[in-house]
């Protein structure tokens, strides 16, 4: 039973990673018959969808929209990059910067819950190591229940912020990525494009699925 779960958790976390990353490479090959770089398409479809307002720039901590800065930012093969790889990629952060731009409400709950997040997990995983100690400190009936409590949430607010993600991550890849590739990838390599689109949307899945479980572990736990 335990070596079945441990399977089923590295199926879990591991795989899709792997696959995305195989996808990823997959299509990395230069194409000189495509039009333009990740970031020159990025920025071509920033000033057609008149998104004002929002910049492009070159990051080495992975591709992102940054909705603070209001900011589509590329690794290095994605921003210089001329491949299929390079320009779905790109096209799927301008799709988040759409998504901004047209108040998209998933992006903006998602925005506000990770600031809340980062903070209640922080927050959760000292005071689950220090419920004991707290416990014994106070000698209040009901310490130990208050405590957990708030570690939970904790945890379930992180929880949410990747099931919120979800709809954000496939609306951004299917809904505006897909439709506007379609007006700049040659038809024969659609399906590549749709290929890494879903690889990529099953790492949010797979994490998803990790903080969901991880707030079953604890709740096992705390129920001994």
């Amino acid at each position: 039973m335990l070596i079945l779960l441990i399977v089923l958790a590295l199926a879990i976390f591991v795989l899709p990673n792997l696959w995305a990353k195989w996808v990823l490479k997959r299509h990395t090959r230069g194409r000189d018959d495509y039009p333009g770089t990740g970031a020159e398409l990025a920025e071509h479809l920033i000033r057609r969808m008149g998104v004002e307002g929002v910049r492009v720039e070159r990051t080495e901590q992975g591709d992102h929209y940054d909705p603070e800065a209001r900011c589509v930012r590329l690794t290095p093969d994605h921003y210089d990059g001329r491949s299929l790889t390079a320009v779905t990629v790109a096209a799927h952060e301008v799709g988040h910067a759409i998504q901004h731009h047209e108040g998209y409400a998933p992006l903006l709950a998602r925005s506000r819950l990770v600031q809340v997040a980062q903070k209640a997990e922080k927050l959760g995983a000292i005071l689950m190591m220090a419920a004991p100690f707290l416990f014994l400190l106070t000698r209040l009936p009901g310490g130990l229940a208050m405590i957990v409590v708030m570690a939970v949430i904790s945890f379930g607010t992180a929880a949410l912020v990747h099931l919120v993600t979800l709809p954000v991550e496939f609306d951004a890849s299917f809904n505006r990525a897909l439709p506007l590739l379609k007006e700049y990838v040659p038809p024969a390599d659609m399906a590549g494009a749709r290929h890494v689109l879903t690889a990529c949307a099953f790492t949010y899945v797979a994490a998803s699925l990790a903080s969901v479980m991880n707030l079953g572990r604890w709740l096992v736990i705390l129920r001994r």
